[in-house]
């Protein structure tokens, strides 16, 4: 009878998720970081369009390392996190300065590179045989074992890591890690685990208690925050708005996205707070209300109720380094999707938008 290794690849080879990072073992370690960097707290299905937008733009190390870190962010703009390319941007200059990559066991002191992406480094890459440990390599052990432990709990991550080596000394190839990952992602996921037709449920625990979503034990969560925001809607004559480079420490730090203020306690008045933003950028004039817009930031729910400026209203601000006007559609420089929605709440694009300011020095 066939092991559950040997039945989990067969599994696998017949339901596998067909992502462009997955190239034959060993793989490039360069195309595998930016796969995994960009995999963190995202889901495959989205990365992947970002995954081959970013290699045409830097396709080697070198290149990535030569660049900009601002021009590595901008690629990054509507995947999120973006504290991820500045380290996956730092690691790279690291690489190229040291000469090459350090041995598989000392990756993890790469700047940036936690212990899952060292693993996935060295299991895909290097010839390494230790698991990478995602949650849901993790949640798949927990309900194997019936292990009562949350999800991070380091009894947990000691069990599934054992699990892991066994499942890759009975298949001799790290395959056995996505087969794992893909397993977790269509099978036995978090809510609603497909159990039927699961290749390993004959050796699970949780399955056979008909229990399988009592594991593993669910922490308490962080509650969600909900924040109010204002956002200066100002365009160009020639269709280009002006943006502001986020400060740093702040949220979306770095990036660039239209004038932004918080709406705190006791002023409850979004179209007061607005007014004051614009007359504090040097303009004046009467400020147009746009439908709300609604952003996500880890446990953050904003609300930002944008407001265009009107056409009579005169620019006297002095040009400063961390204002710019970008075309929203293809901005130059790092954002948000943030941006993009604003746009649409604005009306950018296909019907003009609200009306343009007319400004000495702006763009044509």
């Amino acid at each position: 009878m066939a092991g559950p290794a040997a039945r989990l690849l067969r599994w696998f080879r017949a339901a596998a998720r067909p992502f462009p990072w997955r190239e034959p073992f060993p793989r490039d370690p360069y195309r595998t970081l930016v796969a995994e960097v960009m995999l963190q707290q995202t889901q495959a299905a989205r990365v992947a369009p970002f995954y081959q937008r970013f290699l045409a733009a830097f396709p080697t190390l070198e290149a990535l390392a030569a660049a900009p870190q601002e021009e590595v962010v901008r690629h990054f703009s509507g995947l999120g996190y973006y504290r991820r390319a500045r380290l996956l941007h730092a690691t790279c200059r690291t690489l190229l300065r040291r000469g090459g990559w350090p041995p598989p066991g000392e990756l993890q002191s790469l700047e940036g590179l936690g212990s899952y992406t060292a693993a996935a480094l060295a299991a895909f890459c290097f010839g390494g045989s230790e698991p990478p440990l995602d949650g849901n390599l993790l949640r798949i052990a927990a309900r194997l074992l019936a292990h009562e432990a949350p999800l991070r709990a380091a009894s947990l991550r000691r069990d599934a890591a054992a699990l892991g080596r066994a499942l890759y000394l009975e298949a001799g190839t790290p395959e056995v890690f996505e087969a794992l990952m893909d397993l977790g992602a269509q099978v036995c996921r978090p809510v609603s685990p497909r159990c039927p037709d699961c290749p390993l449920k004959g050796s699970c625990r949780a399955f056979q208690l008909g229990e399988p979503q009592r594991f593993p034990t669910v922490p308490a969560t962080r509650p969600v925050t909900s924040l109010l925001w204002v956002a200066v809607w100002i365009r160009s004559r020639s269709g280009a708005v002006l943006l502001q480079r986020r400060p740093p420490g702040e949220l979306l730090a770095g990036l660039w996205l239209p004038p932004l203020r918080p709406v705190l306690p006791p002023a409850a008045d979004p179209c007061a707070v607005a007014r004051e933003l614009a007359r504090s950028l040097g303009f004046a004039g009467s400020l147009q209300a746009l439908p709300a817009v609604r952003h996500s930031i880890t446990y953050r729910r904003l609300t930002v109720v944008p407001f265009a400026l009107g056409a009579e209203a005169p620019r006297v601000a002095e040009k400063r380094e961390d204002q710019r006007w970008e075309c929203p559609d293809t901005p130059g420089v790092p954002t948000s999707s943030l941006l993009s929605k604003l746009a649409a709440a604005a009306g950018q694009g296909a019907s003009g938008g609200p009306p343009a300011t007319t400004t000495p020095g702006d763009p044509p």
